[in-house]
This record gives C-alpha cells, structure tokens and sequence, in this order.
C-alpha cells in the first residue's frame, strides 16, 4: 500500500513538472507534504533534507560562482573573445570552450549569464543572428557541468548519496574521466556540426532591431491655453483611452524621468511617450497637444535616459507577474517600453503582459540606477558591461579563497558543505560578494526543491519502491550485457531531466540506479555515474534546464528548435558515456 501512494506522489510529481503550472519548489512541497500526512514520512523527519549536506554545498556554491563572477574572472577571459574573427565555427568554438570551463567551477547559468552578453555582442558585430551561438553557449554550459563535483547539482548529490551507501562521497574530480571525455567531444560536435542543425531565427541583437524603439517614441507639448494644465497623467491616460507610456518630462531646468501616473502636467511641459503610430493621433485629438521637434529628444536620452535590453531570468521576481503588479514605475522608476518572447514584440497592452522566464524587455530609467534596479528584479542586461575598477585585486583574491577550497576538498582535510560554506563566508567579509548579493545569488527554489525531494527519495527507498523499478528494468532487460542495463539508465536519466528539474531526476534515480546495479551484478559507482551524466543533459527542450530557458528569448527560438541539436548531442553522449563508464568505475 505504500509503495502505491509513493509511485502516485511521484507520477503526480511528474505530470505537475511536465505541466509546468505551478513552480517545481511548490510540487516538491506538495510531494512531501502528502506523504507526511499519508505517514510514510515521519513528521519529525519531514524537513531533514534542508540539513543534508547535499543542499548546503549547492547554497555554498552559487554564493562562491556570485563572487567568481563579481571579481571579473570570466570578463577577463571573454575580453579575449572579440578577436575570434567572422567564422561562425570558431566563434561557436571559442564561446562554447569558455563556457564549458568556467561551468566546471561555477553555476551553469550564473556562467552563462556572464558571457551572453558577450555572444549577442559579437553576433550584432558580424551582423549575424544570435540564435548561431545562445544554444551552443547553453549547452555548453551544461557540459562543463558535468566534469567536476561542484559543477552541478546533481553532481553534488550523486556525490552525498555514494557516500550513504558506501564508504565515502564522491570526489571533486572523480566526475572528471568521464565528464571531461563527454564535454570535449560533446564541445567538437556542437563547433564543427551541431551549429549548423539550429535553425536560423531572428533573434536580436540590439534594442533597435527588436523593438524598433524610435517608431514609437514621441516628443509632445503642452501648449500655453491647454485645458489640462494642473491635471495628472493619469487624468490624461483615462481621457485618451489608449496605451502609453510617459518616459519623461522636461519642464524648464526640471527633467522629472520615468515619472509616476500622480504627477502633474503644465503648460509649456515636454512630454516624451513612447506610443504605437495608430494611437498618436488619438492623443493628440483628446488632449491638444502638439508634436514637438526631436532635438531635446536626442539630448535628453543621451545624457539622462538609459534604455536598456535585459531578459528575465528564471528565478526573478518578474515571472508570473505584470508590470502593475510590480510597480515598476512607482517602486523602481523604470517604464516598461516593450517586451519581445521569442524573437516577438508582443502587441497586447504591456499592462496585461504576464512575465515568463527568458521574455526581453525594453527598460527606461535613470542611467545611473537601472542596473541596479535590474539585479534587483531578476533581470539580466543584454549588453557589454563596463569594466570595474581594482578588478585585479579582487580576482586575484576571489581565486585565491576558490583554490584553497579546492585544495581543502581534493586532500579531503574538510567535506564539500564545510569548505564551500568558508570559501563563501570568506567571500562576503573580504566584500567580494556583499551580502544582500550573497543571499540573491542563493537560487531559492533549488534549494526547496532538494530540501523537499530528499525525504521523498528516501521514501521511495524504504517503501521498497526503488527496488520494484529496479527488478522491473531488471526484468526487461533479462539477457541483455551489463553495459546495455547501463545505457537504459542512462538514457532514463535523460529523459526525466528534460522533462522535470536535473536535481529532481538525480534525487530519485540514484537509489534506482544502485538497486539496478545490485540486480545484474554491476558496479554502483558505474550507475550512479550513469545518472549524474544523463541528469546534466537537458539537452531536448527549453524547459529542461535553466540554461535553455535563458536563451530562448533572446536566441528567437521555438520550443521544438532544440531537439535538432539535442537529440544528435544526446545520442552521441550516451555512445561515448557507455563505454568510458564501463571501463574507468
């Protein structure tokens, strides 16, 4: 009877996770929370899982890659990327390269993030389309993941789980045989063939590709006898009936930017909108006003007005809510200008527009605290960062506290959770990561995730669950070489992680893997190798992976473009995977 309620838990889990209403932090809580009440899970072990150590390393670890990335050690490296010339294949190469390394050390999409910037720069450069180089960057991300303990979640986790049914955890660099065979040939694939499967779209480089900002931009003015003197814009905004959006006002020496609905307008006042073509002259019938030439235009928007790009990151705020809900002009002075989702302006009024992770935004505020402003929302800017001063000192400091972590971890003088837990407390009291950033770069809902599944993956254990699927693979497989079993975990592995979170996939498949193991007379460390490399390909869709998402806005893609990279890349793993995993564990 318990197996059943826990293979119901977790084939609701799945559907949920496929469906993708509600956020997976929730249906790992959902998950636990039901066989807590079902008594499978004792109530005072409910929340053990936040204690593992599996979970404090991961949170350890975004806060170390926040201050990898805050002291300009990946800038350093993709200043170097301008000069790889016009071919396409060595701008996949060397971007994909890039991204591979530092995701071995790093989060995946915390490395990815940084040198987005880097690939849209140099695709606007050749006047070529982004879409050429975000999914192989993605990718390749993912790859780098998988050649060291640190470079992912569910790394981290196989690593704890071995240490539970053997005699000790994984080791830093134990993933790397096989890892690193997978990610440099997986690297080749993707510069010299897999490039040419993306389909070409029409991703955008820059704000005025995208959005077409000035067809929409207008300078009006308040003439002397107009009969809304004194009154509000939002007293205006009704009048007229139609969306706009008010970017500043310049009255006199007075610039007021990105002001707020309560503000009100006088004669002689310029006001700079951003509006379609078709409701311009609404506007100007309902209030009066008149057009204005577009000198002070150009002045002011070069000197005070920041118009920038930026795409919403998975984990931000944004998702799942509307401008009004957020407040953006009211609670951060920035005005919304448009919104773009894969590769589209969307045309409906920008205040019904509900956010989704990779959407690209047109944002407008003070050029002195947009970035800002944008870190705090979630938002990732779309353009070249400008250089910070005493970066020399902090990387040199930042690799110094990441190598004697290192150090600490390979010669086994400290556990994983206890010695990236000090390298990012040392982080934040040498003021390399400030510790609003610190507790930031935590990705919460991982966090939640992998606090929440642990119980459920230890239920599924205990119930006896994991040996029924076990026996069942087991069973199917009757006949079939150990090296075969292998690739059908593998490749199982690779489908629960395109559908459903990666550190979900490795939670419940390694006590499978290692009943499977135990079955046909195979090495557990050879299994659970198997799931921590299918659980890093998230190859197939845009959901499977943090990564995948992050690009799609800005690369144009469609949700089925990435299965023709995908399924080539993830064929070839498993070719390769196989026979390395068979040998080495």
């Amino acid at each position: 009877m318990q197996q059943t309620i826990v293979f119901f838990a977790l084939g609701a889990a799945l559907v949920l996770f496929i469906m993708d209403r509600w956020r997976y932090d929730l249906v790992a809580l959902f998950v636990l929370l039901g066989l807590v009440i079902a008594g499978i899970i004792p109530g005072e072990e409910a929340f053990s899982g936040f204690a593992h150590p599996a979970v404090v390393t991961v949170a350890a670890i975004l806060i170390v890659s926040q201050g990898l990335a805050s002291s300009g050690v990946v800038d350093s490296i993709a200043a170097v990327l301008g000069k790889v010339g016009s071919s396409r294949t060595a701008q996949v190469a060397a971007l994909t390269a890039v991204v591979t390394v530092c995701s071995a050390f790093m989060n995946n999409v915390g490395a990815l993030a940084l040198l987005m910037p880097v690939a849209i720069r140099i695709a606007a450069e050749n006047d070529d389309s982004p879409s050429v180089l975000l999914m192989p960057l993605a990718f390749g991300s993912l790859l780098g993941g998988m050649t060291t303990l640190i470079g992912t979640p569910p790394n981290i986790i196989i690593g704890s789980y071995r240490a539970e049914v053997s005699d000790a955890p994984f080791g830093m660099f134990d993933y790397s045989p096989v890892g690193l065979g997978v990610a440099i040939c997986g690297l080749a694939f993707i510069s010299l063939v897999g490039w040419r499967l993306i389909p070409l779209r029409k991703g955008q480089s820059s704000s005025e590709a995208m959005f077409r900002i000035q067809e929409y931009t207008t300078e009006l003015v308040v003439p002397p006898d107009s009969p809304h003197d004194g009154k509000t814009l939002q007293d205006i905004a009704g009048r007229t009936k139609v969306d706009f959006v008010v970017l500043a006002i310049v009255r006199a020496k007075e610039k007021i930017l990105a002001p707020s609905a309560r503000v009100e307008i006088h004669a002689g006042d310029h006001i700079l909108v951003e509006v379609a073509s078709e409701d311009l002259d609404t506007i100007l019938e309902a209030t009066s006003f008149v057009l204005a030439g577009q000198q002070s235009l150009g002045e002011l928007e070069a000197n005070e007005i920041g118009l920038v790009e930026a795409v919403v990151l998975p984990r931000s705020r944004m998702v799942g809510r509307s401008a009004p809900d957020l407040r953006l002009r009211a609670g951060f002075g920035i005005n919304l200008l448009a919104v773009s989702r894969q590769g589209l302006r969307i045309g409906k009024q920008l205040k019904r527009v509900v956010f989704q992770a990779g959407d690209v935004l047109l944002i407008q505020g003070a050029t002195g605290a947009i970035n800002d402003t944008l870190s705090i929302l979630g938002c990732l800017p779309i353009a070249s960062r400008p250089p910070e001063l005493e970066k020399r000192r902090r990387l040199v400091l930042a690799m110094g506290i990441f190598a004697l972590a290192l150090v600490c971890l390979v010669t086994r003088l400290l556990p994983a959770q206890i010695a990236f837990s000090a390298a990012a407390l040392a982080m934040v009291l040498t003021r390399l990561v400030r510790l609003r950033d610190a507790y930031a770069a935590i990705d919460w809902p991982v966090v939640v995730l992998l606090g929440a599944m642990i119980p459920v993956g230890g239920a599924l254990e205990s119930t006896g669950g994991a040996a029924l699927i076990a026996e069942q693979l087991t069973r199917v497989s009757s006949g079939l070489p150990t090296f075969a079993v292998l690739a059908i975990v593998l490749a199982l592995a690779m489908f629960l992680s395109d559908i459903m979170n990666n550190a979900a996939t490795a939670v419940i498949m390694a006590p499978i893997a290692v009943s499977v193991a135990q079955g046909v007379g195979g090495s557990p460390d050879a299994f659970l190798m198997a799931v921590a490399v299918g659980a890093s390909c998230a190859f197939l869709t845009p959901i499977g992976h943090q990564s995948n998402t992050l690009v799609m806005g800005p690369g144009g893609y469609r949700f089925g473009d990435y299965w023709r990279l995908g399924l080539p890349l993830e064929l070839l793993i498993i070719v390769l995977s196989v026979p390395l995993l068979a040998w080495i564990w």
